[in-house]
């Protein structure tokens, strides 16, 4: 008797720590990014003489599945995906492999699977996959890591970082290195190591730009918003971006043009809109009023993904959470920030609110997974 009034009461406290607050914040923002994309993209579709709901439907459907998917994942035992780990890496490595041989290239990058209904980059599954291989390797290490373990963990993170290079998508490859430091350091790497692997890196890069390793246009791409007056030819069409989306965020003034409104949206002036610079979509037509509400309400998530990794109460949930904190975290600062001129233009999507089935489910699956950890919090 005693033993199932005990079964009970787990349950309560595992319902009870349920972070329903967390929960409810990443579906508001799928619904809102659903609909800012339908908002950008259905005068254009009318006048194509298309089905000005295409959008709409997909992206409702792919949050739909990630809300369910979400909510699946919450109720497993985060610890139970440790026998996971491993099977899920390798697979990641074949498909990002897979992509050089059958997979889609478009503007000037391999790294897509078409699927016809939906596109997959399995680049954007693979940071949460390395997310959770490193944090099931420092859970079976409970006594510290040695200098073994960071040799393998820093492998770990190399080996899928140069496919992705290769494909090139710099974006998530900057991702990646963030996410692995970041995760190394919440592990308890000595802040000197992390300090000469930081040297290592940039005498990296530096080297790989000196000797042309990187193409010019990788370059280009990432040094554009720092000379935003430039008048090299080679970086015209990435300061055109910028310049387009800053207008047309600077253009919603206080409250916004209003839905289905907006210059810059109606006639296509910002590039990639429902995609990358959804945001300038956000700025247009919700006004200043509006994007501060919704980068408060990003802002809310990234803080209860951290709240949650600090309240773990093991080395796997803690090092998952803050893991998925800093791939939030980043993935908003950058994608925000490059609409703005202040961050370089890369393929980082808008967590929640951009469009596309890869990053709905990514971002989806990752916060099921710090659900899950907020219901062992307790327990």
């Amino acid at each position: 008797m005693s033993d199932a009034l005990a079964a009970i009461s787990a349950k309560v406290r595992g319902r009870e720590s349920f972070d329903i607050s967390l929960f409810v914040a990443m579906t508001l923002l799928g619904v809102i990014g659903a609909g800012m994309i339908y908002s950008a993209t259905r005068t254009p579709l009318v006048d194509a003489g298309y089905n000005p709901h295409y959008y709409l439907e997909r992206q409702g459907l792919f949050v739909v599945i990630g809300v369910v998917v979400m909510y699946a994942i919450s109720r497993f035992d985060y610890r139970r995906f440790e026998i996971a780990a491993t099977p899920l890496y390798v697979i990641a490595l074949f498909a990002l492999a897979g992509v050089f041989v059958v997979g889609q290239s478009s503007l000037g990058a391999q790294r897509w699977y078409n699927l016809g209904l939906i596109q997959i980059q399995p680049s954007e599954f693979t940071v949460l996959i390395l997310i959770l291989a490193i944090a099931t390797y420092v859970y079976r290490r409970p006594d510290g890591l040695s200098m073994y373990d960071v040799t393998r963990i820093l492998t770990m993170g190399a080996v899928p970082l140069a496919m992705i290079v290769l494909q090139p998508d710099l974006g998530t490859a900057i991702i990646i290195v963030l996410v692995v430091a970041a995760m190394m350091v919440i592990a308890g790497v000595p802040p000197r190591f992390m300090t000469f692997l930081a040297i290592v890196g940039s005498l990296g890069v530096t080297a790989s730009i000196y000797f042309d390793l990187l193409h010019k246009y990788q370059v280009d791409r990432f040094v554009s918003f720092l000379n935003q007056n430039s008048t090299n030819p080679a970086m015209a069409p990435l300061i055109y971006e910028v310049d387009n989306a800053k207008s047309a965020i600077g253009s919603g003034g206080w409250h916004g043009a209003g839905l289905f409104r907006g210059l810059q949206t109606v006639l296509g002036y910002v590039p990639e809109q429902r995609t990358d610079f959804i945001f300038t979509a956000i700025g247009e037509q919700l006004g200043f009023i509006g994007s501060v509400l919704i980068i408060l309400l990003l802002a809310f998530v990234a803080w209860r993904m951290y709240a949650v990794g600090r309240a773990a109460k093991d080395a796997m949930g803690r090092v998952l959470c803050l893991g998925v904190f800093i791939f939030f975290a980043f993935s908003c600062f950058e994608n925000i920030g490059m609409t703005m001129g202040i961050m370089p233009v890369t393929g980082i999507p808008l967590p929640f609110l951009s469009y596309g089935g890869s990053a709905a489910l990514v971002f989806f699956s990752a916060g099921g997974l710090v659900l899950s950890v907020s219901r062992r919090v307790g327990n």
